[in-house]
């Protein structure tokens, strides 16, 4: 039952590690930008994400603009881009798995069938927050150093926004879930194997008296 209600803990961690990863994939909000000037009118927010750039004005204007060119994009947004959307592909396949593997439901057949399927739910999340986590970092990096560079105006400068931080978020969620759904396979498939099935022999001596018995029977 205990092993039941953590499975579940889990799914519900990588629900979130889900929402969060498709969210922090497709928001702007990787870069920001704010340049209030002189003029508080005249103020405004800048936002760059993974596929497009905003604009947000202080007089309540907002525009974006989509990143058409891939090659014309920097190395390390390109590897975001891509990271990303596996971390959302084995992500979700991690769910539809674990929802066959899991104890709480009548899925996936026999005992050994769903341990292997929550196992493999397990590898897909850990997997996906990787790839999550790899961008995220890279990314913050990026910023951090254009942001201590001395040569890049201040007008250029970013600080990182809430996608960064909800990628952390949701890849932490799913390295967690992984790590949980992968060790409570592992120990029961430890137990079994830690523990073999007791075979019952009959002592030597046992065989011999009843053999000797059933000669003096004979004479």
């Amino acid at each position: 039952m205990a092993s039941a209600s953590l499975q579940f803990f889990a799914f519900i961690l990588a629900l979130f590690g889900v929402f969060g990863d498709i969210a922090a994939t497709l928001l702007p909000h990787w870069k920001v930008n704010a340049d209030v000037g002189s003029n508080i009118i005249t103020a405004i927010t800048q936002m760059q994400g993974l596929w497009m750039d905003c604009t947000w004005y202080s007089t309540g204007m907002f525009s974006c603009t989509l990143k058409y060119s891939i090659l014309s994009l920097p190395v390390y947004i390109q590897a975001a881009r891509t990271t990303m959307v596996l971390s959302c592909i084995l992500s979700a396949f991690g769910i539809c798995i674990t929802t066959v593997g899991m104890k709480c439901t009548k899925l996936g057949g026999d005992t050994d069938s769903k341990n292997h399927a929550c196992f493999a739910g397990g590898v897909c999340f850990i997997l996906a927050g990787i790839f999550g986590l790899v961008p995220t970092c890279w990314y913050t990096r990026e910023i951090i150093s254009n942001f201590l560079d001395q040569t890049i105006p201040e007008s250029s400068k970013h600080e990182p926004g809430g996608a960064v931080y909800t990628g952390f978020i949701s890849a932490g969620f799913l390295l967690i879930a992984g790590v949980i759904f992968c060790s409570s396979c592992f120990k029961r498939q430890h137990g079994a194997w830690t523990y073999p099935p007791k075979q019952h022999h009959f002592p030597s001596t046992v065989q011999e008296s009843n053999a000797g018995y059933n000669l003096k029977d004979y004479v």
